[in-house]
């Protein structure tokens, strides 16, 4: 393992025996029958990354992709069936609610508990202990059994002593989902106080925006198989079509080429991430200013339209029209369709155009843009993608006041004078002014 790398994962396997019986375990476990007797669920299959000192690495996949297997892996509640791994720090791990504390025991018994686990002696933990209590903010609930917690007071205990244990490898199993917005947000106040400090973070998490803001680098699993890893964008993009069950690892470079040349031919990104059953067809996208003009640069503030231009090449039931706008780290901020605008709910024959237009005023903060365009709809009670364009388009916001965070709440400020009167302490200071100018002028005369 280099020097740079903590985390190491080689060709790792986990295979669960399946038994239809209970019987079946125990003949198989003495070996009392020449046959197998069970089934084979391949939960990882031959996967492989690395996680460099200081990075913060998401891992993301559909329910049963085997994120939370490898995390059990990676922190020793779990053996893998075969490969290798290889951990090179001191791990603190938060993975799914219950692990590592005994429910019979108070908050107070399960926080010795977890630190003795971890190494720590008693007198470690006592100096460490102010710091957990104040962060869980759990009160006199921290003498009782955590039998007897909800499941928000069970994770703020438990992340409370993941993070102040001072880990130099953090793993979080989605378990900050069921906190309180603002516990949340204290949780994600420190992961950004960890990676300033240079630890290493890797978390599952089906947020895609705490994805998308966090991580350095993402693995996409599915059905026990690494399908890639890069940035986030790229990731959560190819997450978005293995949700549709359109995602394509391999192309030809005919295939590949033909795709450029589609979305070069329609004035988009050239990169334009495109996929969909082809029943029906997104064949424009462009945007206009409040004159009409056709622009990439809006001015924070005016109106602007977003038009999309669409063709049947089958009978579409119900087709959906929808844009989405992301900033250039991936992150979705906002967008809306026609369904949820409750706007044209008919259906399409083959051979039928039609252009949807979205029109609304800009009030996202300066900076560049990227806009995706989806043709999707319902066939019977099964969600279909016809056609899909990721950051086909760019757009500037031009703007003389930035606020903070994505786009402006337009606050109306007001400063106004409000009645004052002087407390006792200043009427004081003021008394005692005037006697020190007095006797000031008594001692010149």
């Amino acid at each position: 393992m280099e020097n740079n790398t903590v985390i190491s994962v080689e060709h790792v396997n986990k295979v669960y025996k399946l038994y239809p019986r209970p019987m079946d375990r125990l003949i198989d476990t003495f070996h009392l029958m020449p046959w197998r007797k069970y089934g084979e669920h391949h939960a990882l299959k031959d996967v492989s990354f690395t996680v460099n000192k200081g990075e913060t690495v998401g891992i993301i996949g559909t329910n049963g992709s085997g994120k939370s297997t490898i995390l059990k892996i990676i922190t020793g509640v779990l053996h893998q069936t075969s490969g290798e791994v290889n951990v090179n720090g001191r791990i603190s791990a938060l993975l799914e609610l219950g692990a590592g504390f005994n429910s019979e025991y108070t908050g107070m018994e399960n926080i010795y508990l977890n630190g003795t686990m971890i190494g720590f002696s008693k007198e470690e933990i006592d100096a460490k202990l102010q710091g957990i209590l104040e962060f869980a903010d759990i009160g006199e609930f921290v003498y009782q059994p955590v039998k007897t917690y909800s499941s928000g007071m069970f994770v703020r205990l438990a992340f409370a002593i993941a993070i102040n244990i001072e880990p130099e490898i953090l793993i979080v199993d989605e378990a900050l989902s069921v906190g309180d917005v603002f516990f949340q947000a204290k949780c994600y106040r420190k992961f950004d106080e960890f990676k300033k400090m240079g630890k290493t973070i890797l978390f599952v998490s089906h947020d895609l925006s705490s994805i998308s803001k966090y991580c350095d680098r993402v693995i996409l699993l599915n059905q026990g198989e690494k399908l890639g890893e890069g940035s986030a964008k790229e990731m959560i993009d190819a997450y978005k079509q293995v949700l549709v069950g359109q995602y394509s690892r391999e192309g030809s470079a005919e295939d590949a080429q033909s795709a450029v040349d589609a979305v070069v031919e329609k004035g988009l990104n050239p990169e334009t991430l495109e996929y969909g059953s082809g029943k029906g067809t997104i064949t424009s996208v462009y945007v206009t200013d409040e004159k009409g003009r056709n622009t990439n640069a809006i001015i924070k503030g005016a109106e602007f339209t977003v038009h999309m231009e669409v063709e049947a090449k089958e009978e579409l039931q119900a087709p959906i029209f929808a844009f989405s706008i992301k900033n250039v780290k991936g992150t979705e901020i906002t967008g809306t369709n026609t369904m949820f605008e409750k706007t044209f709910l008919g259906s399409m024959h083959k051979g039928e155009k039609k252009e949807a237009t979205f029109t609304q005023r800009m009030t996202l903060q300066g900076g560049e843009y990227l806009l995706s365009f989806g043709l999707t709809g319902y066939e019977g009670s099964d969600f279909t993608v016809y056609h899909r364009l990721y950051d086909s388009l760019n757009i500037t916001v031009i703007s003389d006041k930035d606020t903070v965070g994505f786009y402006d709440m337009e606050s109306k400020v007001e400063v106004k004078d409000v009645a004052w009167t002087p407390s006792i302490v200043e009427k004081e200071e003021e008394t005692e002014s005037g006697k020190d100018e007095d006797n000031r002028k008594n001692h010149i005369g």
